[in-house]
């Protein structure tokens, strides 16, 4: 095998990232909403030894529009809930990472804390966290706790002067610590279920994490205990430096969207840059994932073909914040090995259609890789902490008694 194995995801969204990605003939709209249709993604994703999967969600339907409702009916609207579809799909999968979307704008530290801990325990060890940041005023409208001004094009640099942006990822950043404390809160050998003395917990190794931040207070502890991993996974999406800097300080892992390879280069340049400034020295190096949105075909051309059928279907040429590639599994192989040399960990990749192009991932990519000594032939660890080779980190508590 090379120097580093290449560590994949794949990021799941509806039935896929196309916008018309549901009208084609080998999508199943008609299970978008079930259970067995996640699972069945899920489970196809662990046949490729891939190290997790995300699940996009979100507060708002879905929208061509920078804020607001667009009013299209041709498109796929509507989603289930990102932690409970993690939760339900734990039980059926046995190594494959799991890692929800959940916002911090308008979702308390506390509530994500308790549900993502929870995922650690059902999955046993394979739960993560994209945290995400709801800058929307259809987002807030649903909760009524803030006023956010509507997003346009045209006031977007205004919004960005006057800080209100900055804002939202500062709030990010203090819900990802509250949520990060009380994780910690319940010291690894707190429940000890002794019998003989009548005691369930050693109160002693539970803590407040008594966290103050700018716009809440979080007194703890979590009334979940400890997670398997201590820490779950915590992932981010970043495009530019006020991002960079918010997965620089509190995440494990950062989706960047270069669009070839010196950008990639660039971009690893400067988060490591910006690292350096503002991580924690003890924290374990951030890992550096790119996004790209992927169609896969047996040859190039008939990739660029079914790209070219959806783009009709849909009326409108699709374009992405991530690179876009089409072609052969082969090709992509060739692509990310170019781009892991501008020192990317990994790649997220985002399957155009479901299960299509994922399936061209898991059995037509990972073999690709796997010949070229890049990829793995089997699990070695059981979490997902273990996949990145992440130690499991001690709880900050741990040994401090009240």
């Amino acid at each position: 095998m090379s120097a580093v194995p290449l560590h994949l995801a794949v990021a799941l969204d509806g039935a896929g990232w196309h916008p018309a990605a549901w009208r084609d003939p080998a999508a199943s709209p008609k299970a978008l909403f079930t259970a067995a249709y996640w699972a069945g993604l899920v489970a196809e994703a662990e046949h490729g030894l891939l190290d997790f999967v995300t699940i996009e969600d979100s507060l708002a339907l879905q929208t061509t529009l920078l804020d607001g409702h667009d009013g299209r009916a041709d498109q796929v609207r509507g989603r289930l809930d990102a932690v409970l579809v993690a939760s339900r799909i734990a039980p059926l999968t046995s190594r494959i990472g799991l890692v929800p979307t959940v916002t911090t704008t308008h979702t308390e530290p506390f509530h994500v804390a308790s549900s993502i801990a929870t995922l650690d325990h059902v999955s046993t060890g394979r739960a993560g966290w994209r945290a995400q940041i709801s800058g929307r005023r259809t987002e807030a409208a649903h909760f009524g706790r803030r006023e956010v001004p509507e997003l346009r094009p045209e006031n977007l640099a205004d919004l960005d002067k006057a800080g209100v942006v900055r804002e939202l990822f500062a709030d990010a950043a203090d819900a990802v610590e509250a949520v990060r404390r009380l994780w910690d809160s319940w010291e690894d050998d707190a429940v000890i279920r002794d019998v003989a003395t009548g005691r369930f917990v050693d109160r002693d190794r539970l803590h407040y994490v008594d966290f103050e931040g700018a716009g809440f207070t979080v007194k703890g502890p979590s009334i979940v205990p400890r997670p398997p991993q201590g820490q779950p996974l915590v992932t981010a999406l970043a495009h530019s430096r006020l991002p960079y800097e918010f997965a620089a300080r509190g995440a494990d892992v950062v989706y960047v969207t270069p669009h070839d390879s010196e950008q990639a280069r660039a971009v690893v340049r400067e988060v490591r840059e910006i690292s350096g400034q503002v991580r924690d020295p003890a924290a374990e190096e951030l890992r550096i994932f790119a996004d790209l949105v992927v169609l896969l075909d047996d040859d190039a051309k008939g990739a660029r073909e079914r790209k070219a059928r959806l783009d009709e279907i849909d009326g409108a040429t699709y374009t992405s914040d991530a690179a876009i590639f089409t072609g052969t599994p082969g090709e992509l192989a060739d692509l990310l090995l170019e781009w892991r040399a501008a020192g990317l960990q990994g790649f997220r990749l985002r399957p155009a259609v479901l299960p299509t192009d994922l399936t061209a991932i898991t059995r037509g990519l990972v073999p690709e890789l796997r010949g070229r000594g890049a990829f793995r032939h089997a699990y070695q660890a059981g979490t997902l902490r273990g996949h990145l080779h992440l130690p499991r980190p001690a709880s900050r508590y741990a040994g401090s008694r009240r």
